[in-house]
């Protein structure tokens, strides 16, 4: 017997929405034979799909089990793919699909995410659909035991804003939880060094090309150099001081507060308006001298590197060490780059102002530079000051005392390789 229309509204308006939030939590866990991948998205991002109701607005939960085949397959099966060996596996086989109540725990844990899909199907229960949870089993058949897996997972298109949570289940038991916002490149199982260092490097080499303010310290810190030597020390000490405060974050040694990444990146642009201010001010020979400037400052954007690859580190497994030095290599490759492009455009400028007019070129460059940084640092400071309601005297407690102990020693080290770098260039203290 048909029911009565009424009594199955379709939703044909709101079934082609696009959420404006989507959760993804996944877990994913392999023997060797067989990649499993446990899914839960919720129901409202299986667009396309005219969701049955009951005539008091409810989901029919009887009638959408026929639809959700079709969501599976085509919302999430279509959206992952894996390779091993950089070899596509073939398409998987969907083992379990279920609808899950918005309070529903099974996805806690792998193995109580694995065993929720024999339970009995939800037939009673009155929910909207806009509520419920949508779970989806998938099983990849693998061709070599030891091969090595990489995810290329692409759930963005779920939502406006999709975040996501993969916990990778190794084979003893243990677990590695990667949240990440949009579609990541790619999410090696268990990442060998030199594919860490391969991927590190490429994340490295683009950011500082896309890290304007980072480029034009490195600029203003080059524009009224004439020697090699003073080049190289400069540059060196600026290298030495970010990648020390850069993994010293890695390893934990920085503020979580949330008023620490604007506080560092005022103190970025503020850098970049007092070498301006110098470049402007004092003459070239101290100019050339000043590489306790860079390294000090350099101290400061070494924090800057780390929030560009806190997110991203996470997808270096256990290869955190091959991952720093693969980042800051790729950093330094960006500078020498960006370096070999505006050393000689400099020297082309000198050379066309003539004798006695190279100072010219460096007060116009510092003046150009001081005015963009100088809007950022308003701005920055700006943002800085709405954090002003969380800052407080922290409580006088054992995490206290862990957190200065490690701002002490990071202190200890960054002054060691100072006083270290001082030796070997025998640079005289000034008075």
């Amino acid at each position: 017997d048909e029911e009565p229309q009424d009594a199955a509204i379709v939703l044909h308006e709101r079934a082609h929405e696009i959420p404006e939030r989507v959760a993804v939590r996944a877990f994913v866990q392999h023997d060797g034979r067989i990649l499993r991948l446990l899914v839960r998205v919720p129901l409202e991002a299986m667009r396309d799909v005219d969701f049955p109701l009951r005539d008091d607005g409810s989901l029919d939960l009887v009638r959408v089990r026929a639809l959700l085949p079709e969501a599976a397959q085509l919302w999430i099966s279509n959206s992952i793919s894996i390779t091993a060996d950089g070899r596509a596996l073939d398409a998987p086989r969907i083992t379990g699909m279920r609808v899950a109540l918005p309070n529903d725990r099974a996805f806690d844990g792998f193995e109580g995410a694995r065993t929720s899909f024999r339970r009995p199907p939800l037939d009673s229960v009155r929910i909207q659909w806009q509520q419920t949870l949508f779970d989806v089993a998938l099983e990849y058949a693998l061709p070599v035991t030891d091969a090595q897996l990489v995810l290329h997972p692409d759930f963005a298109h779920l939502g406006i804003r999709t975040s996501s949570v993969l916990r990778i289940v190794a084979g003893d038991g243990s677990e590695r939880t990667l949240t990440y916002t949009g579609n990541p490149a790619s999410v090696a199982l268990d990442p060998r060094w030199y594919q860490t260092s391969a991927q590190f490097l490429t994340v490295g080499f683009r950011h500082i090309l896309g890290g304007i303010d980072h480029l034009l310290f490195v600029f203003c810190l080059v524009l009224p150099l004439r020697k090699w030597q003073s080049l190289v020390t400069i540059v060196t000490a600026f290298t030495l001081a970010h990648s020390l405060t850069l993994g010293g974050a890695a390893l934990g040694f920085a503020p979580t507060a949330l008023w620490f990444p604007p506080l560092v990146e005022t103190l970025i642009a503020a850098s970049i308006v007092w070498l301006t201010i110098e470049n402007i001010v004092l003459p070239e020979e101290r100019l050339a001298a000043r590489w306790p400037i860079a390294f000090g400052f350099g101290l400061i954007h070494g924090f800057g590197f780390s929030f560009a690859l806190g997110e991203t580190l996470q997808f270096a497994g256990g290869n955190l060490l091959s991952a720093l030095a693969a980042f800051n290599v790729g950093v330094e490759i960006g500078q020498l780059v960006v370096l070999l492009v505006a050393l000689p455009l400099l020297w082309l400028a000198r050379r066309y102002a003539g004798a006695g007019r190279e100072r010219l070129i460096t007060i116009a460059g510092s003046v150009l530079v001081a005015h963009t940084a100088w809007h950022w640092m308003t701005d920055r400071a700006a943002a800085l000051a709405e954090h002003r309601g969380s800052l407080a005297w922290p409580a006088l407690d054992a995490s206290l005392a862990l957190v200065a102990m490690r701002v002490v020693l990071l202190g200890a080290v960054a002054l060691a390789v100072a006083l270290a770098m001082r030796q070997i260039l025998r640079i005289p203290r000034r008075s």
